[in-house]
């Protein structure tokens, strides 16, 4: 369901109901009358919708995390804010820009509009912006032909599909001025070259059993998952158009299996 344009939908109709009574039909009640229910309950719902649709348009959206591909960082059924104007403000729906403000770094997590499928929000971790090389081999993340410092941090253990743990290394990384940790199973190939599909610019990439190596062109972007070895991401499916950008991810607002991490900041 495209719950922005169901909201807009909304807006217009009790909008266009409560414009009609103030404009038409109130002059025509006399004294005493009743407003009929077809008025009332739209003109009631209006000032309520107008506040919901303003502010996730233009400040914040929350969003939950429906797949393990941001472990550790975000877990599955996690509920998230996602900042709607770091980015540049958007018309609703059109999703088009027209107010530029910060442009995405490397390092900051993101949410976007699957390029394959724009219904989809995706939320990943950027790691290269236009003009970048970003290379994975080996397990180890490049940007410009300079290593991405990781640290070891211990290992992790996590249920997949809610039937099986899993258990995988955990390194500390280091990009700009971010540092995030995320997930490193050394027994999975470097990369599952049969899934890598025929996305636009593919002609940036080069692919082989070590990993992989792309040069991001202008306007687009590229993203990993945190969780290296069970994220399907830019390396599979290419790289995010600027038009498709949502927002920056910057807070866990609620998780109903794990109190503690309301109110944790995304890093």
């Amino acid at each position: 369901m495209n719950f922005p344009l169901v909201l807009l939908t909304l807006l217009v109709f009790t909008g266009g109901v409560w414009l009609l009574d103030y404009l038409v039909l109130r002059h025509k009640r006399v004294s005493g009358d009743i407003e009929p229910w077809w008025v009332e309950y739209p003109k009631s719902f209006f000032p309520i919708i107008l506040i919901v649709f303003c502010l996730r348009s233009f400040l914040v959206e929350p969003f939950k995390i429906p797949s393990g591909s941001m472990i550790p960082t975000l877990l599955v059924g996690d509920f998230i804010l996602v900042n709607k104007y770091t980015y540049g403000i958007r018309l609703p729906v059109a999703n088009l820009k027209i107010i530029e403000m910060n442009e995405p770094k490397r390092g900051e997590v993101m949410v976007f509009r699957f390029p394959e499928d724009p219904s989809i929000d995706y939320i990943k971790r950027i790691v290269g912006v236009p003009g970048d090389t970003v290379a994975y081999r080996n397990k180890q993340l490049s940007i410009n032909n300079v290593p991405i410092r990781l640290e070891p941090n211990g290992d992790y253990k996590y249920i997949e599909d809610g039937l099986v743990y899993v258990y995988t290394q955990r390194f500390k990384e280091y990009m700009d001025e971010s540092a995030y940790d995320i997930l490193i199973n050394e027994d999975m190939p470097n990369i599952q070259l049969i899934a890598v599909r025929d996305f636009p610019n593919r002609e940036n990439c080069t692919f082989d059993q070590t990993g992989f190596s792309c040069t991001v062109p202008p306007g687009n972007y590229f993203t990993l998952g945190d969780n290296r070895d069970g994220s399907s991401d830019s390396r599979y499916w290419g790289f995010v158009p600027e038009e498709n950008i949502v927002g920056k991810a910057f807070l866990i607002w609620w998780n109903f299996s794990d109190l503690s991490r309301i109110g944790t900041v995304i890093k």
